[in-house]
């Protein structure tokens, strides 16, 4: 068989998908990418169907977020790939790594494809072309930042190519995908996306999720002055932590609440589920039972005892995000063992009813408010306004039912949002991207087999061998072919 694919020339993909709120139930047509682009229902659908892909994407993202770091770990099954990127063995021919790579690539067609289908379409008949010009830039924005953080250097696409061009590019610099399209989507996405939704469109891409995933984008740079002014922007746009931590994670309420900023949105029921709550529970009748989890449960992504350790005992986030090593406590509050042979530890985030297995309500909440304000007073506090960054941080202790820092020093308060970050985004897939961005990866890892160039990931083999020119695309260093 012919290669028909290669890693730039992905085929447009519309697909039949459906998603909390804005996707529609009715398959998009199947006919020629020339026949489509035409009218605003065919953008819609364009649109949706990058979004779609982010739906099978996130399903693994803990994988990269969480497993890898410190406070995960996998305690059975230790042969499949969580198990894998938990110990550092992960290589080049490994499916993650492929599938990852293409999963992004698939959104980086889609938006492009849109971007270079829409520019000469008329405005009178794409009524929402500026709207959907900023979500293809914010979705593009945010597939170049999880690939360069997961890969490093990577081809830096912007327009449609062929698959004979395709073969003649090769990895561009992380620098310069930042500078040239990271940065430059999210400005673009900013200015034109709403300040919210209404209806149906509830879940898409805001002007406070790019100004948000902006402000990050600046912090992950070290550019502390921009990632503190466009994280101050966000903070006069409504957005407010909830009262209570635990409702974040209650499936059965409104997702798009005070704190949510941008979801990877999924439905139950309509085959749109995620597999969070299957895949972190203990293999446990009886607590599947208790909690109305239906299907396999693979018990992966288990809390450390490090972690667990490391809670204050009066922090209201505890139960949630460790619950209870060995068990779990039922509706009369008996405690409830597990089996010796499953995983002991779990987190709560995810816990939610499920009628068909893999097919969850649970979200996955890419950045929210309680995120941007311990990236605010990180930056505040990397910009000499330590006092103001004790504001922000205690914010978030005050709701977790803790005391607040006063008179820290920068470096003693530096530590202290790291601190927090831990406690608060735990599971969230944000705790091994900190210690890779904070320079504290492998100090923290080096005990688990990383070795200092396991910061990013091996570019999958079948990429490697499709392109066979090392002089462009060659492996990430230490791991071979």
């Amino acid at each position: 068989m012919k290669k028909i694919i290669s890693i730039l020339a992905l085929s447009i993909v519309f697909m039949a998908s459906c998603k909390k709120s804005f996707i529609e139930l009715t398959p998009p047509s199947s006919v020629s990418v020339d026949a489509v682009y035409k009218t605003d229902k065919d953008f819609q659908d364009a649109t949706t169907g990058v979004y779609s892909t982010y739906e099978d994407q996130y399903q693994n993202f803990w994988m990269f977020g969480d497993v890898r770091g410190d406070d995960s770990w996998q305690q059975v099954i230790k042969n499949s790939p969580w198990y894998f990127v938990d110990v550092f063995t992960t290589n080049s021919s490994d499916g993650l790594m492929s599938s990852t790579w293409l999963n992004y690539y698939k959104i980086i067609y889609g938006s492009n494809t849109i971007l270079s289908k829409i520019a000469a379409t008329d405005s009178a008949v794409v009524t929402n072309k500026q709207r959907y010009m900023a979500e293809a830039h914010f979705l593009r924005a945010l597939a170049y930042f999880d690939l360069v953080r997961i890969f490093g250097d990577v081809p830096m696409i912007t327009k449609p190519v062929t698959i004979e061009e395709s073969y003649k590019i090769g990895r561009e610099k992380v620098d310069d995908i930042y500078n040239k399209v990271i940065i430059p989507d999210l400005i673009a996405a900013e200015a034109a996306l709403p300040q919210k939704y209404t209806g149906p469109d509830i879940g898409r891409a805001t002007k406070g999720a790019a100004s948000a995933l902006l402000g990050k984008v600046y912090l992950y740079r070290k550019d502390f002055a921009n990632a503190e002014k466009k994280f101050q922007e966000v903070t006069t746009m409504g957005y407010a932590l909830l009262p209570n931590y635990n409702d974040l994670f209650d499936y059965t309420k409104d997702e798009h609440h005070s704190e949510y900023i941008f979801d990877i949105e999924y439905e139950q029921g309509i085959g749109r589920g995620s597999i969070f709550t299957n895949q972190f529970m203990p293999n446990s009748g009886p607590m599947a039972t208790f909690f109305g989890v239906n299907g396999t449960l693979q018990e992966t992504n288990s809390p450390t005892q490090k972690l667990m350790d490391a809670f204050d005992p009066n922090d209201k986030r505890k139960d949630i995000t460790v619950g209870v090593a060995g068990g779990f406590y039922n509706g009369n509050h008996d405690f409830i063992t597990l089996p010796p042979q499953t995983s002991q530890t779990y987190t709560k985030k995810y816990l939610t009813p499920v009628q068909t297995g893999n097919d969850s309500r649970a979200n996955w909440k890419v950045i929210r408010y309680g995120d941007v304000l311990l990236m605010y007073a990180e930056a505040l506090n990397e910009n000499g306004k330590t006092a103001e960054a004790l504001q922000y941080l205690n914010q978030i202790r005050t709701r977790a039912g803790l005391a607040g820092y006063s008179s820290l020093s920068p470096a003693d308060t530096r530590e202290k949002i790291y601190l927090e970050r831990r406690f608060e985004l735990s599971f969230e897939g944000q705790r091994w991207f900190d210690l890779v961005r904070t320079g504290r990866a492998y100090d923290t890892m080096k005990a688990t087999d990383m070795q200092p160039y396991m910061t990013v990931f091996p570019i999958p083999l079948t990429q490697i061998q499709l392109m066979n020119n090392p002089s462009i695309f060659p492996q990430n260093a230490g791991y071979g072919q």
